[in-house]
């Protein structure tokens, strides 16, 4: 059970290392920023839980047409934070490498790109992917808690430890807290 949460720790070779590294750097600080820390870290869990549990029930079906990479690494997390980010946007367009595309088909260009980076599962990643779209339309509602539950979390242990370490960037749970933080 333990390792529905720990695969997205594990990385073999210090390319899928980088990768991870920059995927976590890029699609979860702005997905941190938008709902806070500590929704943010609630949500890796979740998202972690989700993708491998989908990969559990896809693998043994996937694995009878072709040959599946093991899950492992932050890119499903990456790629669930990235499907909630894309439903959820008000944005209709984005550019994606110069070219103007609707912003619901750039997890799918997303997922395109990452099948070639080394040690990365690409079903692991559409697990990932499936689980924010689903999360992002609505469909996992009952996994969301209210800004007054964040809020109380920010005074809680761990939480209340982050926010004193100097460097670290803790992005409160509330809104109104977010958009003074963000002003200050």
């Amino acid at each position: 059970v333990h390792r529905l949460v720990t695969h997205i720790f594990v990385y073999e070779d210090l390319i899928s290392l980088t990768c991870g590294a920059v995927i976590i750097w890029y699609f979860a600080s702005s997905f941190e920023k938008n709902v806070g820390t500590v929704k943010h870290c609630f949500l890796t869990v979740v998202f972690a839980v989700l993708s491998a549990l989908l990969y559990l029930l896809l693998e043994t079906v996937v694995s009878r047409v072709s040959e599946v990479e093991d899950a492992k690494g932050f890119m499903p997390v990456a790629f669930a934070t990235l499907g909630v980010s894309t439903t959820r946007s008000q944005m209709k367009r984005t550019l994606f490498f110069g070219v103007r595309v609707p912003v619901v088909l750039l997890p799918w260009f997303m997922l395109c790109i990452a099948w070639f980076i080394p040690g990365s599962s690409l079903l692991s990643n559409l697990c990932g992917l499936l689980a924010g779209e689903a999360y992002g339309l609505g469909y996992c509602f009952c996994l969301d808690f209210p800004e007054s539950v964040g809020s109380k979390l920010d005074r809680v242990f761990p939480f209340s430890l982050l926010k004193r370490i100097p460097g670290l960037k803790y992005i409160p749970g509330s809104l109104a807290e977010r958009r003074a933080f963000e002003s200050s």
